[in-house]
């Protein structure tokens, strides 16, 4: 979904050669984890019925029903029951004519969708799209299910809540999750382009190059939505002059110095924040965010200087990724989940991610408080390009295609 010919092309001819000389011992070094064993676990489609228009999101209501949701990239999110002999999707929203979406831009459209955790309660769910309003232009909206029929929402129930203008068709993000603080996470690309040429990634005064954190439970002052009391960067001030001029940073920030989250979840367990950052040049990157964190985008690119200006600078500050890998094993990252269902016994507790470009498939095995990788496992897939990772209700995990499959995992030991 995020890499087509034309940025694969962008990819082998920007920026000097000398950013994309890395020695042979330090990329085996690097992406040694990779050569784990393969792990007794395969691919299998799932809903074998149903076929849907750029599957972006899978994702259920947690309200008790066991309903799964699909958001199309066009702007249509469609609802249908767990089974998989189900035979027809029932359309839930439709927000086409809205909805800004085309092949040869295909980093706009509908890419999130989150569900409030009072959903049962107060029927509230949220978006991530672009809007026809303005050119480029992302929105946060808020929609409320119908009174009268649980499988439909009127679109007049919108209600938005951010605006935010982005300067190129690429790097969107839009990942959307609430965590278990209850607040909701909004995962933003740097805007676009290469090389992140408005150096938005490093900038608190921009939304863009971040991971926001808002609460839409309440108000503040003119927003549609509120700023956790807890936020990072509520009374920070940023330089931005030579004669020692500062801006307030966006109070909105969470963590910061990221391209392309894509995507974002929490782990149902443990809460932790687990973000795949698509890379540019050499490296695809998994990150654990931390409140206030900066994970070194444009300055970095893993764990490696993108920038020739700070190669020999010492930055601390920066975060490094739990896991990386070389663009000689896959190109384009499609983050993840962290297994917690029951059908397959071997994926618990692992992060299960893929590789859009290569279409492979692992499942990474990090101690969080060991701060250690104890493996990266391939599975066996149709070395398929996944856009998206998503659960049921139930915690099992899928992974959806550009053509409109939904694939499950099954366990092949004996």
């Amino acid at each position: 979904m995020k890499v087509d010919r034309m940025k694969l092309l962008q990819r082998s001819l920007i920026f000097p050669v000398a950013l994309l000389v890395t020695s042979l011992n330090a990329q085996a070094q690097d992406a040694s984890p990779s050569a784990d064993k393969p792990l007794p676990v395969s691919a299998e489609r799932a809903f074998p019925n149903l076929t849907f228009e750029r599957p972006i999101v899978v994702t259920h209501a947690n309200d008790g029903s066991d309903r799964v949701f699909v958001a199309e990239q066009d702007g249509v999110v469609k609802v249908f029951p767990n089974d998989q002999e189900c035979e027809e999707a029932t359309v839930f929203l439709d927000i086409n004519e809205r909805c800004v979406y085309a092949d040869n831009q295909n980093e706009e459209g509908l890419l999130g969708m989150a569900f409030h955790p009072k959903y049962k309660q107060n029927g509230q769910f949220f978006l991530y799209y672009t809007s026809n309003e303005s050119p480029h232009l992302s929105v946060v909206s808020r929609f409320t299910v119908s009174k009268d029929d649980p499988n439909h929402v009127d679109d007049k129930s919108e209600e938005v809540l951010m605006r935010i203008p982005q300067p190129f068709w690429n790097h969107n993000g839009g990942t959307i999750e609430f965590g278990p603080d209850g607040f909701l996470y909004i995962a933003l690309g740097d805007g676009g382009s290469g090389n992140d040429p408005n150096g938005n990634g490093q900038n608190l005064t921009t939304l863009l190059g971040s991971i926001l954190r808002i609460d839409v439970d309440h108000r503040d002052g003119d927003l549609a939505y509120a700023i956790p009391k807890d936020n990072p960067f509520i009374k920070t001030e940023v330089p931005v002059g030579p004669r020692g001029q500062t801006a307030k940073a966006c109070p909105e920030i969470y963590a910061y110095g990221v391209r392309n989250i894509w995507r974002l979840s929490f782990d149902s367990k443990t809460g932790d924040l687990w973000a795949a950052d698509v890379g540019q040049n050499l490296w695809e990157e998994i990150n654990i965010i931390q409140k206030g964190g900066n994970y070194g985008w444009n300055v970095r690119e893993g764990k490696h200087w993108f920038r020739p200006d700070g190669k020999d600078v010492d930055r601390k500050d920066l975060i490094d990724p739990v896991f990386e890998y070389h663009h000689d094993i896959g190109k384009s990252i499609t983050g993840g989940t962290v297994y917690r269902g029951t059908r397959v016994p071997e994926l618990v507790g692992k992060y299960v991610y893929g590789d859009y470009v290569s279409g492979r498939l692992w499942a990474l095995d990090y101690d969080v408080k060991a701060g250690k990788v104890k493996g990266n496992y391939s599975l066996t897939g149709e070395n398929l390009p996944m856009m998206s990772f998503g659960a049921d209700q139930s915690g099992e995990l899928y992974f959806t295609t550009p053509f409109g499959s939904l694939y499950r995992f099954r366990s092949d030991a004996k």
